[in-house]
């Protein structure tokens, strides 16, 4: 389609016949086709399957809408009321459907309302009405009946892939399996290879503690429900971490062990430590928040950097500098490079602010923005602001998604835009003296809204000029404005491109959206807060239990398992226990190697087993030579 455009609009173009490239519109096609973007075309699909229950909710809205701009044509259109621009109030129906729209994201009120309110306050009780009606129930309907169609979809998506999986891991089991006894099993050196090939990345004793639970009495086999379970076992996160003795614990062992060291590190230890910096940061953001040109304002900028990197420097004593810098230490990375960057920017500052010839407000806006972004660390410090925070990292992932979605349909809407009014408005730079830049190069907006609104700067005239215009439109405030002044220098009609958008947009995506992070987020915050874990979790914690209590003989594994999140595997340990050898594992409960592992966490609490196409135990019975569905479906499913 994409060559037959460009023969034809080539074509045109030779023979000076103005033409469309209506192929451009369909360029995402390809971003959703990758393989990678399987995500994309779920969210796709989801939305084509929920749009006939969508429509009918929607139909009922615009009849509810088109009953009220009739009402008010008759209420209101013989009354000779004028507009605050002196245009007639609610004398075209169209005009009227238009404004009642608009109404409805709230983006026109109460200005709509003026005319008919100034005349008669009892004219109010039409328009709240309306608004009650059509803003509050119809748009949380159609909240609703998105999430549950959404949801009751994507929950159908995972029950398919979950039975994918477990058909494909029987498959995997029947190409493997040799006989042992009287059952099948794969050998420990067949599924070490598998696992090296699957999983490449995964350390050497990640594989081995995935061996120690697939294969629990140590027999060298896994058996066939073991085996169906790997890819569970991959999907969560589990980070090794070599327990390791500080550096100046080993350099200078009598030192660093001494009575006073113990101290220093007790202290750093201790929750104390953590308010007073709490405090630290509090005073900080006063101190912020005044004059910046006051000399005593500016000195105390210096204690307070001079007190963080104290921190810095005292957490790094205390806390072997490895672990303290692990790649799961969010909040440390964030909390050093803040400091760091302020501390180089600062001096950057100061230095060139005594040169006579400094001029350079950027460097002292990135000082600002530096001293405000260290107030973000207050968050680390209060346990249910950490946990929200958490949440809203693990989700991010998954938030991706509908980016991509969300990219897609701006580019088509951007593309669609630009054709429709490239060049109709135009943007002059403010020193200008051209009389046209008053109304934005084109006479059809003189004395508009548009044009006194100086909004020549949002037009279709370059495609990231299009996505900032589609911006504005999504977040609905002054849309209309927007609408109108494209309908000015084009036609009416060009109105439905803004409500269409709307629709599709607003109306339908931002709920989706809203849907799945709700979602997301219920059971990542609920799980935050129960310490819920999947029995495949919970069986890896079993098993970190039963590994600390005996003697590895081997040497192959850990002789530590450590659980808890936050735990930097410092020297505290060291101080009040015995150091443990070898390695810790950190599951990382909370977060999951694909969007795939995550959705079927959302779900897998309410899906039992016989949910999904035939029960795990029907699975683990199906032969090789059985015949079941290739692919089976599930769409009669509540």
């Amino acid at each position: 389609m994409t060559l037959v455009d460009l023969i034809i609009y080539g074509s045109l173009r030779i023979s000076s016949i103005q033409s469309v490239r209506w192929s451009r519109p369909m360029r995402p096609i390809f971003l959703v086709n990758f393989a990678e973007s399987r995500q994309i075309r779920r969210a796709f699909r989801s939305i084509r399957n929920t749009l006939p229950e969508i429509t009918y909710v929607f139909l009922l809205f615009m009849f509810s809408v088109l009953m009220f701009s009739l009402m008010a044509l008759k209420l209101f259109g013989g009354r000779n009321l004028r507009t605050v621009e002196g245009l007639p109030y609610f004398t075209d129906y169209l005009d009227i459907v238009f404004d009642m729209y608009v109404l409805v994201t709230t983006a026109n009120s109460p200005d709509v309302m003026m005319p008919a309110y100034d005349f008669s306050g009892w004219y109010c009780l039409f328009f709240i009405t309306y608004v009650v009606i059509n803003t509050y129930i119809f748009m949380s309907v159609f909240l609703a009946v998105v999430y549950n169609n959404y949801r009751k979809h994507l929950k159908n998506e995972i029950r398919k892939l979950v039975y994918m999986k477990r058909r494909k891991m029987i498959e995997a089991f029947n190409l493997l399996k040799v006989k042992e006894g009287t059952e099948f099993v794969v050998k420990e050196d067949k599924w070490k290879s598998l696992i090296k090939l699957v999983a490449p990345d995964i350390s050497t004793s990640h594989r081995e503690l995935l061996l120690r639970i697939s294969d629990e009495e140590q027999k060298g086999l896994v058996d066939k429900k073991s085996f169906v379970r790997l890819a569970d076992l991959l999907n969560i996160q589990v980070i090794t971490m070599k327990l390791r003795s500080h550096p100046l614990a080993v350099w200078f062992p009598h030192l660093y062990n001494s009575a006073s060291s113990l101290f220093i590190r007790s202290i750093v230890q201790h929750t104390g430590f953590v308010w007073l910096y709490d405090v630290i940061i509090l005073v900080n953001a006063v101190f912020i928040a005044l004059d910046e040109k006051n000399p005593f304002i500016s000195y105390a900028e210096w204690v307070f950097l001079s007190l963080y990197i104290v921190e810095i420097l005292l957490k790094l004593y205390t806390y072997e500098p490895r672990t303290f810098f692990a790649r799961n230490q969010f909040w440390n990375w964030f909390d050093t490079f803040i400091i760091i960057a302020a501390l180089i920017a600062t001096v950057l500052n100061t230095t060139l602010k005594s040169v006579s010839i400094y001029n350079s407000q950027q460097i002292l806006d990135i000082v600002f923005i530096l001293r405000v972004l260290r107030l973000i660390r207050i968050i680390d410090s209060i346990q249910r602001f950490r946990v929200i925070m958490n949440t809203l990292i693990n989700i991010v992932p998954t938030m991706l998604t509908f980016g991509g979605l969300a990219l897609v349909v701006y580019y088509i809407f951007a593309i669609v835009g630009m054709e429709i009014f490239h060049g109709k408005v135009q943007f002059f730079a403010g020193n200008t003296t051209i009389q046209h830049a008053l109304y934005c190069g084109n006479p059809s907006l003189k004395d508009s809204t548009f044009a006194h609104a100086k909004y020549c700067k949002n037009n279709f005239n370059d495609i990231v000029s299009s996505f900032i215009v589609l911006m504005e439109l999504t977040v609905v405030n002054q849309w209309h404005v927007l609408a109108n002044g494209f309908a000015l220098v084009t036609h009416q009609a060009a109105k439905l491109y803004f409500i269409t958008f709307h629709i599709v947009v607003v109306i339908m995506i931002i709920n989706i959206f809203v849907a799945f992070i709700l979602e997301a987020f219920f059971v990542e915050y609920s799980l935050e807060k129960s310490e819920v874990e999947t029995a495949i979790e919970k069986k890896i914690q079993e098993l970190g239990v039963g590994i600390q209590e005996e003697e590895l003989l081997d040497g192959k594994l850990i002789d530590n398992m450590e659980t808890s999140e936050n735990d930097l595997g410092g020297e505290e340990g060291t101080v009040k226990k015995k150091k443990p050898k070898g390695l810790m594992f950190k599951i990382a409960s909370k977060r999951y190697r694909t969007v795939d592992a995550l959705l079927q966490r959302m779900f897998e609490a309410e899906i039992s087993p016989e949910e999904e196409g035939p029960s795990l135990d029907e699975i683990l019975n199906l032969s090789s030579d059985d015949t079941y569905l290739k692919n089976p479906t599930f769409d009669n499913v509540a």
